[in-house]
């Protein structure tokens, strides 16, 4: 007989199969429609990234050649980010962008494209929010600032030139004006000069990109930490939005400062708000009396930081209640700090097998190279015969830093930091 739970149950299992099909054979796609159906919250944005990466599905960021308004993928089977997921861009300039596309190929340059577009529907700030998502990057030798540059004595940045120059070419060839000689002539109008100036550094490239897309596209600020946040953080920031589970338990973590406020109490005291930001997510601290004192000389906007921290369960006085979990702060560390500070010792695993002439002399390149004050243990490994040898080294001792584990690698070596 007829039952609500049983055909519902039918009917979800059947979408259930239909999705696992395509997201196995059709990852591309199946990534880039769930993409495009989440484009407004960022949250499923980042965690559909991830999944995407986890999958190894390329995502690339939006390009006026080859993206549309929802997430798509192109002819390499990589998900192309959609230029509606782009602050300040509307449903219009993408419209325009994409038509003129199809209908006359490729842009060339930011000129071809200004020139081309409605300027109605494409205007200053769409320019700006696809200039600051490097949606503009392929189109020739032009790099991202020097689209918001104003030379001396401008006020109008090289994007606002370029508006006024397209504007001004549209305008002389609606007007169809007549030689003559019966031909339709065109007054040349001279393309504006791109401005030279120092592209942004890094971190202001990957800011300028949150603050349009809701996240880091290109890169992500912890890029050049990978080594330092693999071996001396036992945690990401996901952990504290569940903070039960890890009362009274040591956690480092490392992160991007990506906000500061400094504040100041009723009683005079001064104390912190900031906010932490790995790959996985962001959390809001808060820091008082002798840990502000002690460590606000770290919290800088962009600075890159590790934390030790125990979060501690306090008890209600008055009903013995368990209250409020807080933060000790057991130490902070600049980042680019952490591998030196922390290294006490490094061991260097070696299978008895491939030790070779040309094994032995890079060890000994790389061990002079980086001398430093971290002792040695090298770990000799026989599989064959399930036997290790441990041998300390008396003479030799090294700097830890990230090209000094990056030789080692390239000499397939595995190490551990202690």
């Amino acid at each position: 007989s007829y039952a609500f739970n049983k055909s519902h149950s039918t009917c979800y299992a059947y979408i259930a199969y239909q999705t696992a099909f395509l997201k196995a054979h059709y990852p591309a796609e199946y990534m880039a429609a769930v993409l495009s159906n989440n484009m407004k919250d960022i949250k499923k944005i980042t965690f559909f990234m991830e999944e995407c990466r986890r999958m190894g599905v390329e995502v690339l960021g939006p390009d006026v050649n080859e993206s549309f308004y929802k997430f798509s993928v192109n002819k390499d089977n990589a998900v192309r980010f959609g230029m509606g997921a782009i602050k300040g861009v509307g449903k219009s300039a993408v419209q325009t962008i994409v038509e003129h596309r199809k209908k006359d190929g490729e842009y060339k340059s930011i000129f071809d494209l200004a020139k081309r577009i409605d300027l109605r529907a494409a205007n200053k700030k769409a320019f700006e929010g696809l200039a600051y998502a490097g949606a503009f990057d392929n189109l020739g030798n032009v790099h991202r600032a020097q689209y918001f540059h104003q030379t001396d004595g401008s006020e109008q940045s090289f994007i606002e030139k370029i508006l006024k120059y397209a504007s001004r070419y549209q305008e002389n060839k609606n007007s169809a004006q007549v030689s003559l000689f019966g031909d339709a002539s065109e007054v040349q109008i001279p393309e504006p000069v791109v401005p030279p100036c120092e592209p942004w550094h890094n971190m202001k490239t990957l800011k300028a990109e949150k603050e349009v897309v809701g996240l880091f596209l290109s890169a992500h600020p912890l890029d050049d930490f990978k080594l330092e946040m693999k071996h001396y953080c036992n945690t990401d920031l996901r952990a504290f939005s569940n903070l039960d589970q890890f009362v009274n338990k040591e956690l480092s973590i490392a992160g991007v400062v990506t906000d500061v406020n400094h504040k100041v109490s009723k009683n005079g005291k001064g104390f912190a708000t900031f906010t932490l930001e790995d790959y996985k997510d962001s959390h809001e601290f808060w820091i008082f009396g002798e840990d502000y004192l002690k460590y606000r000389h770290y919290l800088i906007i962009d600075h890159f930081i590790h934390l030790k921290v125990k979060p501690t369960q306090y008890i209600n006085r008055e009903t013995g209640e368990p209250g409020r979990i807080r933060m000790q702060y057991l130490s902070f560390k600049q980042l680019q700090d952490v591998i030196p500070e922390f290294s006490k010792k490094i061991q260097l695993k070696i299978n008895i097998e491939k030790v070779t002439d040309e094994i032995i002399k890079g060890i000994n390149e790389v061990f002079d190279k980086y001398q430093g004050k971290v002792p040695i243990e090298i770990l000799l490994i026989d599989y064959d015969q399930n036997i290790n040898l441990k041998a300390q080294s008396k003479s030799k001792r090294l700097d830890i830093n990230a090209e000094l584990l990056s030789q080692l690698q390239q000499l397939d070596l595995k190490y551990k930091l202690n």
